[in-house]
Order: C-alpha cells, then sequence, then structure tokens
C-alpha cells in the first residue's frame, strides 16, 4: 500500500476510534457531531466503510442509536450510517440478520416522519439487492409490511417502498409473499388513482414481475375490468406505464381468451395498440405488434371460424 493510502487509513481509523467514543457520551451534541463525521467519512469511502464496519462495537451502537428514546436527529443519522454500510457488497449479508430487517420493517411500519421510512426503506432495497438475502426478507415480513405502506395514502416515501418491493419480488418465494398480502390490488388502485408517472411506472414495473409466476397472474385475471384499466394506461403519456401495461396484456392473452375477448369488445382497443405500434418506445412497439397479432388472430377466430384460420394462413405466407 503507498504511504499515503497507509496514512489516509491511519486518520480513518483514528477518526472512526474518537467518533465511536464520543458516541459513548451522554451530550447529545457530541453524539450528533460524531455521527456527522462517520455519516461524512463512509457516504463515498468504501474503505472508510469497511473499517467503521471492523471496529469492534460499531454495528450494535449505531442500531440502538437508531432507535427510541434517541433524537429523530440522531435517529436518522445512525440509519444513514448503516445505509452508507449497506453499499459495500461485502457487508450486505453480515447487516442483513433477522434482528436488524424486523427492526427496519417496524420503522417502515410505525414511523411518523416520512424520513425514516425513507431511508429505512433504501436500507432495506440495499440489502436485498445480494441475491442471498432476498428470502430472508419474505421470512421476516418484509414484504407484507411494503404491501401494508404502499396501502396508505401516498407520501414522500412511497417511491422507496416501492422500489424495495420490487427488489424483494425478483424472488419467486416473495412474489407469492407478495400476492398472498393482497399487493395485486393495491398496486392496481394506486395505478389508476396516483396522478404521479413515475410511481405509476414502477407499480406496473412490479405487476410484471408478479405476473411472471402463476399467482400473480390468476391475481391479475381475477382483477375486475383489468383489460380496461390497462387500456387507460396505454392512453397515458407515461412510456414506461405503457410499456408495463402491455407487457401484462401480453401474458394475460396468453393466458385467458376472456381477456382477449374483453379488448374485442372495447371499440378503442385496437386503435390505441395501433397507435402505440407507431408512436412508442422500441420495447413497446415490439409488445404493441404482438398485441395486435394476438387480437387479430382472435378476430378471425371469432368472425370466420375455420374458414379465417385458412385465410389467415394464406394471407401470413
Amino acid at each position: 500500500m503507498p504511504l499515503s493510502e497507509l496514512m489516509a487509513s491511519m486518520r480513518a481509523r483514528e477518526a472512526i476510534a474518537e467518533c465511536l467514543s464520543e458516541l459513548q457520551s451522554e451530550s447529545h451534541e457530541n453524539q450528533q457531531k460524531a455521527l456527522l463525521t462517520l455519516a461524512s467519512i463512509t457516504k463515498v469511502s468504501p474503505q472508510n466503510r469497511n473499517l467503521l464496519a471492523q471496529a469492534d462495537g460499531s454495528i450494535s451502537t449505531l442500531l440502538s442509536l437508531s432507535m427510541p428514546p434517541s433524537s429523530s436527529t440522531i435517529q436518522l443519522l445512525a440509519l444513514s450510517i448503516l445505509f452508507n454500510l449497506s453499499l459495500n457488497p461485502n457487508l450486505k449479508q453480515s447487516l442483513a440478520d433477522m434482528d436488524k430487517i424486523l427492526f427496519l420493517n417496524s420503522v417502515i411500519l410505525s414511523s411518523t416522519s416520512a424520513e425514516p421510512s425513507r431511508i429505512a426503506a433504501s436500507l432495506l432495497c440495499s440489502l436485498a439487492m445480494l441475491d442471498k438475502n432476498k428470502a430472508k426478507f419474505g421470512v421476516a415480513g418484509t414484504v407484507e409490511a411494503l404491501v401494508k405502506a404502499i396501502s396508505r395514502p401516498r407520501g414522500p416515501a412511497s417511491h422507496h417502498f416501492l422500489s424495495t418491493l420490487a427488489e424483494l419480488v425478483q424472488f419467486h418465494g416473495n412474489c407469492t409473499v407478495a400476492v398472498q398480502a393482497g399487493a395485486v390490488p393495491v398496486l392496481i388502485k394506486l395505478v389508476e388513482s396516483s396522478d404521479c408517472e413515475d410511481l405509476a411506472g414502477t407499480s406496473l414495473a412490479i405487476l410484471c414481475l408478479l405476473a411472471r409466476f402463476e399467482e400473480g397472474l390468476t391475481a391479475l385475471k381475477g382483477t375486475e375490468k383489468i383489460v380496461l384499466s390497462m387500456l387507460e394506461i396505454l392512453k397515458g403519456r407515461c412510456m414506461l406505464s405503457k410499456e408495463g401495461a402491455a407487457d401484462i396484456l401480453l401474458r394475460l392473452f396468453d393466458e385467458s381468451e376472456r381477456c382477449i375477448r374483453d379488448a374485442l369488445r372495447l371499440p378503442e382497443f385496437s386503435s390505441v395498440i395501433a397507435d402505440l405500434s407507431v408512436r412508442g418506445s422500441v420495447r413497446a412497439r415490439e409488445k404493441a405488434s404482438l398485441l395486435m397479432k394476438k387480437l387479430m388472430e382472435a378476430n378471425v377466430d371469432v368472425v370466420y371460424g375455420d374458414v379465417g384460420d385458412k385465410t389467415a394462413a394464406y394471407l401470413q405466407w
């Protein structure tokens, strides 16, 4: 190690040791100052994060300070430092033990302020990015906690809850838990009622992930007027949402003749799909073309029967 790096490491160790000593102080001012220093030196330096994590008692001290009766400022700073530590891939597994996960769940559900919930959700999301951790959150009740938090009136932390849920449901077991917790109607309601395109787009992305598996697809098929809901999204402005709606419709059409019939009964449906196939993003155009093909095939079957099948085959040839 070059001398300059060695000296920097020694200074960081000294600063961390001094800060941890100050955190044992009964002075809130000293604690806050020490936490501000730790937050600063761990914000951009992976090496400093490792040094802090390796310091004896550091994680347990930060965890205790992130709980009542610590002041809100102290709690937020401690949570922020834990989040900084979670950015190091080598620390994600050790930070994701059951006690910490249960504590973060409680912050999401019980916090009266948006900021602690936002940081707790971000920390959970960061830890969940390690695939080995994903199953733990399903066991610990994090998925149910997030669904419950998302079902509440929209707030500043809503997008953080959705992003964390999107990360967790990449694991099949967590998809099952999410569906059982009522995620599909909660997300559909958010898509339909939200005037925030970012929230709607993320909600649809989660629904697409849930629809990969039988449980999620069955819940979507059982949703009243699901095709009409997706049509309204396709008529909107957000291209991310349109891509998500088109993806869900493709999955529904593959599994449900009823959904195709519902689409054929909607006068606007084919024209909206045709417009998307021309003016959408590359991904949206591809999905719109597939939807048009499925609609055309279904319509030929309904109108012409076997003769229509032969005609369609001839036209394709």
